[in-house]
């Protein structure tokens, strides 16, 4: 990227917050070219032009992305099914021409932009980006996908997928669907699925109950699954929470995950890789930044400093 690139290319989904994402990303962008326009910016942003694309599919918005290198920045206007989708199309750029990522918050979890640091109203949102200068920060990889955020497994996975489809169903993006979906699910899918596989190397096996892979801490919009999780260091954080458990153990812990306070509870098991292969005996849930993947084989690896990002 060409750090005197004249322009800063925002993208938004107008899907994103259950419709209203056109609506925020024009006042997103009313926000950044007035802030531009008036010089209230960090030297980065200074006398950027703002150039903005609506998507109507994620295949447009991967190409308008790819064909980004000339810009300074991209900022995607939305959640995390649109931050992921954006990483992967940035990470098809040379690291040399890869412009600078940052995130307005304007979906329903808003995970990234919680692990960003990032208020999560609109306007204060902008101009934190405004102001800031990029820095480093890692990103996932999992069989040849990119993920920003969250790779899970098993229940937790069948909890935000199930959350993703009742929010489309019901219009409602407050933390009480994910709730909501999380009982529903504890009581209904609390399965324990056989894996093998290892971590950097060392043998891992067992049954899992729910087991979830971060770059950084959140899932579920606003779950602090993995409270040490750094987006910058490097490594991987794994979660694992093991069979036997009951109903109401189950639900309990659930509950306790909101605020990262499962850690130390008998069930559940932490480590940090830098690359882990993992092999479930029959396909599992899996979700990737809130997105499905299906498959019962996960190669996965950080990959550190991947991208710059505004935060």
């Amino acid at each position: 990227m060409s750090e005197d690139s004249a322009s800063v290319l925002v993208v938004a989904n107008p899907a994103a917050g259950n419709g209203t994402g056109t609506q925020a990303a024009r006042r997103a962008v009313g926000e950044l070219e007035g802030a531009i326009a008036a010089g209230r910016t960090g030297s980065f942003l200074a006398g950027a032009q703002v150039d903005a694309a609506f998507l109507s599919s994620p295949d447009q918005a991967r190409a308008i992305i790819e064909e980004s290198a000339r810009h300074r920045a991209v900022i995607a206007v939305g959640g995390d099914g649109l931050a992921h989708l954006a990483v992967n199309a940035l990470m098809a750029i040379d690291p040399e021409q890869r412009p600078a990522f940052a995130v307005v918050p304007a979906g329903t979890g808003n995970d990234y932009a919680r692990a960003l640091g990032l208020p999560l109203d609109l306007r204060h949102a902008v101009h934190a980006i405004l102001k800031a200068d990029p820095k480093p920060v890692d990103v996932g990889l999992c069989n040849g996908e990119y993920f920003a955020e969250t790779l899970s497994f098993g229940l937790d996975a069948a909890i935000a997928l199930d959350t993703v489809q009742r929010r489309e169903r019901t219009g409602r993006s407050d933390a009480g669907v994910y709730f909501s979906s999380g009982i529903d699910q504890l009581t209904h899918n609390l399965v324990a699925r056989s894996y093998h596989g290892n971590f950097d190397g060392a043998h891992v096996e067992g049954k899992s109950v729910t087991f979830a892979v971060q770059i950084g801490p959140y899932y579920g919009g606003g779950f602090k699954i993995c409270p040490e999780a750094k987006l910058d260091d490097g490594m991987l954080d794994i979660c694992i929470s093991h069979p036997p458990v009951s109903i109401p153990r189950a639900i309990y812990i659930f509950m306790r995950a909101k605020n990262g306070k499962h850690v130390h509870m008998k069930p559940m098991e932490f480590a940090m890789a830098h690359h882990a292969f993992v092999e479930f005996a029959e396909e599992p849930p899996c979700q990737i930044d809130g997105e499905p993947m299906h498959d019962t084989r996960f190669d996965i690896s950080c990959v550190h400093d991947a991208l710059r990002v505004l935060a």
